[in-house]
């Protein structure tokens, strides 16, 4: 029995040698006297992680729930396994806190100390007179060095070069965003820059593999930056839901259904972050999907009067926002009705063209501009050269999450519709559901601007009746 339970060992410690994912099980075990609740995404995990050791993967994102093993695996555990491999490996670590990637620098630190990690890898010791806890070598060699986004990284360098290929080390970030501040453009773009103009450039070797792997935060935040090329480079990417496509809770021993279900309900703007790495919350925001009616536009009732609401940005760069206008219908059944939407990134001659050319398309009752920076030059000129059409400013006095509230009511109840068959449906619903956590905000400011409009009387009494009524609801309950 003692020999089987020697060569039972000996096996298990040549598959931790082999396998992170086997690794971090036989370490669980041997620090905790407990088995692992590994789930089949830890299994995921370790072998992208494998394949950046093994150099078949130089840039790597993974997006995971929060607590659901990402840094005990990707960090801790990676880099202790991978120092074991390769006793003279070079990392940097960070995250947004200085003290998080610390704490993880560390425990990766005290696992190449156990006595069972010096069973595994005997040629691997952590050195005497260099084990501070953010920056700590081997007696080989290697090295870690752990910081906080926006840290200095002067005289500090990831990946070994080598002569023959092999892994060298790698640059390893987790959660590079702060939770709380990631809805801060400022903050978001804190952190890019810093990846940008200092982090990325701390690779010793061109073939130093860079791994992000994070919760999404944002539809802009590190990973949708480079996702969407923000670097130039392509990024593999594995992206683990806590809900499947089939419904089922990814790690149950977690979190069940209906745990998940709760969360969503409760929170689904972090939820779709956080947890679905969908930062865009379809039909899940302000804004829901299952909310909006559709109508023929062969069979729109009578019209009572036509309102444009225009959304204006005169810059055409990526990052910034469309110019877009809205033309709504105020029926006699007391319904507003969407027209037509034009949406496009001009500069200011071409707007003002299509300001004319969409007046004339829909003769509205009233052209709707907010009087902001980006839309006066359009009120003035058009008062100027378009003496029949009636322009009305619109100041705002409230910010933009407090108007979208104000008018979900109208739309929750179907009072507001939209033409089946438009080609533009399908990016109107999908941008007014990214609300507040999409990228760009012009069609939700073009509607509420013309619900709301609508609503304080600037419409027909229809629709103010409307209004009224649910105001006197309330009242009488």
């Amino acid at each position: 029995m003692n020999a089987r339970r020697a060569a039972a060992s000996l096996a298990r410690q040549a598959e931790a040698r082999a396998s992170l994912y086997w690794f971090t099980r036989y370490g669980f075990l041997q620090q905790r006297r407990q088995k692992w609740l590994h789930n089949w995404h830890h299994r995921a995990v370790c072998k992208k992680l494998e394949a950046v050791f093994e150099g078949r993967c130089r840039r790597l994102i993974i997006n995971i729930p929060p607590r659901y093993s990402k840094t005990e695996i990707a960090v801790v555990n990676f880099m202790a396994w991978a120092l074991g491999k390769a006793p003279d490996a070079e990392f940097i670590h960070t995250s947004y806190s200085a003290q998080l990637a610390v704490s993880n620098s560390w425990r990766c630190r005290e696992i190449v100390r156990t006595e069972w990690y010096r069973v595994l890898f005997p040629d691997v010791e952590v050195a005497v007179g260099a084990s501070a806890k953010d920056d700590w070598r081997t007696t080989r060699g290697g090295v870690v060095y752990a910081t906080g986004a926006g840290g200095s990284l002067t005289g500090y360098g990831a990946g070994r070069k080598r002569e023959v290929p092999g892994f060298g080390g790698a640059i390893i970030i987790d959660d590079p965003h702060k939770a709380d501040e990631a809805t801060s453009d400022a903050m978001r773009g804190h952190v890019i820059d810093w990846f940008r103009n200092t982090l990325e450039s701390r690779v010793n070797s061109p073939e130093t593999p860079i791994v992000v792997i994070m919760q999404r935060l944002h539809e802009h935040d590190l990973a949708g930056w480079l996702l969407g090329g923000g670097n130039g480079e392509p990024w593999e990417h594995l992206s683990i839901p806590a809900i499947g496509k089939d419904g089922r809770a990814l790690w149950p021993a977690m979190h069940d259904a209906e745990a998940l279900r709760r969360m969503e309900q409760s929170k689904p703007y972090e939820f779709a972050g956080q947890y679905l790495q969908r930062p865009a919350p379809l039909g899940g925001g302000i804004f829901r999907t299952g909310w909006w009616r559709y109508y023929d536009p062969a069979a729109l009732p009578q019209v009572r009067r036509i309102v444009q609401s225009w959304d204006t940005a005169f810059k055409t760069g990526a990052q910034n926002d469309y110019s877009v206008c809205m033309s709504w219908a105020e029926c006699v059944d007391g319904n507003v009705y969407a027209l037509d939407r034009w949406k496009a990134k001009v500069e200011y001659p071409e707007l003002k063209r299509m300001a004319v050319a969409l007046a004339a398309r829909h003769r509205p009752h009233a052209i709707l501009v907010e009087d902001k920076a980006s839309g006066q030059s359009l009120i003035q000129e058009l008062r100027r050269d378009s003496a029949g059409l009636a322009i009305v400013p619109i100041r705002v006095d409230t910010d933009k999450i407090a108007r979208a509230f104000a008018v979900t009511p109208l739309i929750e109840s179907g009072r507001v519709l939209l033409p089946e068959g438009a080609d533009w449906i399908a990016d109107y619903v999908m941008a007014m559901g990214m609300f507040p956590n999409g990228a760009h905000d012009d069609d939700v400011d073009s509607t509420t601007q013309a619900l709301g409009y609508l609503s304080r009387g600037g419409g027909a009494t229809g629709f103010l009746d409307f209004i009224r009524g649910e105001a006197e609801a309330v009242r009488g309950e």
